[in-house]
């Protein structure tokens, strides 16, 4: 799925979106607030550990990881109980589940492939034939929680995140639902480094968005606000869709040096790229800094956070502006 270059800033007369919950299901990160760095390149979650359980099994890897992250989102954005099953406690008939990644089922779909060469279709079993679909990650997520708002996946190469959680956005303020599940997922896996040609990184990172009357009403915290936005040809176009100019101070710029273009870094006092330190991160790249930028404005740092992916390198650039 692709987006036309578009932006919007606050406005009065739009509801305004907020980040309510963080889940990572990430190698070497145990917190969000990792994010920030030095990234301690240990501990956080476990794959092998995590990755087991009744309920993942005949699920891809992405899926699984995406569940988990989506979990850890829920329970934090205090959207589920006590239970053993963790019941979603929202309203299902208006949650969304919005999925960010590129490579996704990716080995699944080869799989299928493989056997219909050597075999024929007769040699596919019904249970793995779920993982051929691209949707089947935001489907498992749903399922798991019983979620029957709108349902779809971003495959957009780097802006993927960004984008995904722009239509979570967009989905909040035209009424379409009024919780979004957006997460951003790639798996390491041999047919994703084949594709790659270099080791992908295991990463899935959810956040939950919610109308910020209605997440205030139930008491739920209110982490950052999603401000500005735009997809366009360049990081510059980008930039001045969604309203930000040079003369714009933000806090914290999330993106490469690359993206963002000599004598672009506007006033940020500070820039991180998250996939330098981390590996390729793909489609989960825009969703995991929304993660970091609530990390910022958790440990109260001043200035808003200006994420970006793509660039010079890539055949268009995105832009999401946070706020507190």
């Amino acid at each position: 799925m692709s987006t036309t270059s578009t932006g919007h800033m606050r406005n009065p007369n739009v509801r305004g979106v907020v980040v309510t919950g963080i889940g990572l299901a990430l190698p070497g990160v145990a917190t969000y607030g990792a994010l920030l760095g030095p990234l301690p390149g240990r501990g956080g979650f476990d794959p092998a550990a995590g990755l087991r359980g009744r309920e993942l099994r005949h699920k891809d890897r992405s899926s699984r990881l995406a569940l988990r992250a989506a979990e850890f989102a829920l329970h934090d954005a205090g959207l589920t109980d006590a239970g053993p099953d963790a019941a979603f406690t929202g309203a299902a008939d208006a949650t969304a589940v919005v999925v960010s990644t590129n490579l996704g089922n990716a080995d699944g779909v080869c799989e299928a492939t493989d056997t219909i060469a050597r075999e024929g279709v007769r040699g596919l079993s019904p249970l793995g034939l779920p993982q051929t679909s691209s949707n089947v990650i935001a489907g498992w997520v749903a399922i798991r929680y019983g979620l029957r708002g709108p349902n779809l996946t971003v495959c957009n190469g780097v802006t993927s995140g960004l984008d995904a959680l722009a239509w979570a956005r967009n989905l909040i303020v035209a009424g379409r639902t009024e919780t979004a599940v957006v997460v951003g997922v790639e798996p390491a896996n041999d047919v994703t480094a084949k594709l790659l040609g270099e080791q992908s990184t295991d990463a899935a990172v959810a956040v939950v968005l919610e109308p910020e009357d209605a997440a205030a009403s139930r008491g739920a915290r209110l982490r950052a606000t999603i401000a500005g936005y735009a997809r366009a040809r360049d990081l510059a176009a980008a930039l001045t869709c969604a309203g930000v100019t040079e003369q714009k101070s933000v806090g914290l710029w999330l993106g490469d040096a690359a993206g963002a273009g000599a004598g672009r870094l506007l006033a940020a006092t500070r820039r991180i790229d998250l996939e330098s330190q981390l590996g390729p991160l793909s489609g989960a790249l825009g969703v995991l800094q929304c993660a970091a930028a609530v990390a910022h404005f958790e440990g109260g740092a001043s200035g808003d956070v200006l994420a970006a992916a793509g660039g010079p390198r890539h055949d268009a650039a995105a832009v999401l502006l946070l706020t507190l």
